[in-house]
């Protein structure tokens, strides 16, 4: 009669509760969270960041040149100080074209036309005509590389002006501000689905503790 008894009063498969979302039976184990597939990048917001990349090491490399040229200036041409004045000038200019590249919003915020590709063109074209300027050094390896720095820099210059002509510049961002958007809304949906599943976690330990409870 006891074995009856204890029999009678284990539950039956029927009131079992049910097993979680995420677990299968068999040799299937847990299935796994489905993974969403990564939007490839927007080409255009590619070429323009390794467009903005090659501008900052140029305006970069024009800076060592105008540092070396003051020096020459200042101490090797009869202490030209006009001219170390004028490579001075050159240097921090190009320091700030350097950091303008990155778009940091600090600079943007306080200098608003500088977003536009023109504008920002024709200052890089000026630090190229600055790092030219005055070719006073005698030192045939200072003069190969200000050629090559402020040529360099002149054709970034020109190709912002011309892409910011034909208003490349405005599409780029406008794509930007589309790919910031889509990446949130892809971060809150993730934060989303991993809330969902906690309290999925937390609804199956209170089912399971309810249904021991039931037969204490």
């Amino acid at each position: 009669m006891a074995k009856e008894e204890s029999s009678s009063s284990a539950p039956g498969p029927s009131e079992l509760p049910p097993p979680p979302a995420g677990s299968g039976s068999g040799s299937g184990g847990e299935t796994p969270r489905r993974r969403r597939r990564r939007a490839p990048g927007d080409p255009l917001l590619i070429v323009c960041g390794c467009f903005s990349l090659v501008t900052a090491a140029t305006a970069l490399l024009c800076v060592p040149v105008n540092v070396l040229s003051a020096v020459q200036s200042f101490r090797f041409n009869g202490g030209d100080i006009f001219g170390g004045v004028f490579r001075c000038y050159a240097v921090v200019i190009s320091l700030f074209v350097c950091v303008l590249e990155t778009e940091w919003g600090f600079i943007i915020k306080f200098c608003k036309v500088l977003e536009y590709w023109p504008a920002r063109g024709m200052l890089q074209i000026f630090v190229a005509v600055m790092t030219k300027a005055y070719p006073n050094v005698d030192r045939s390896d200072l003069i190969l590389l200000q050629d090559i720095a402020s040529y360099l820099l002149l054709a970034c210059g020109l190709i912002y002006v011309i892409s910011g002509v034909l208003c490349l510049g405005v599409l780029k961002r406008s794509r930007q501000k589309k790919a910031i958007s889509r990446g949130q809304a892809a971060k809150d949906l993730e934060e989303l689905e991993k809330r969902r599943e906690e309290l999925e976690a937390l609804l199956l330990a209170e089912r399971c503790s309810d249904f021991r409870l039931g037969f204490c």
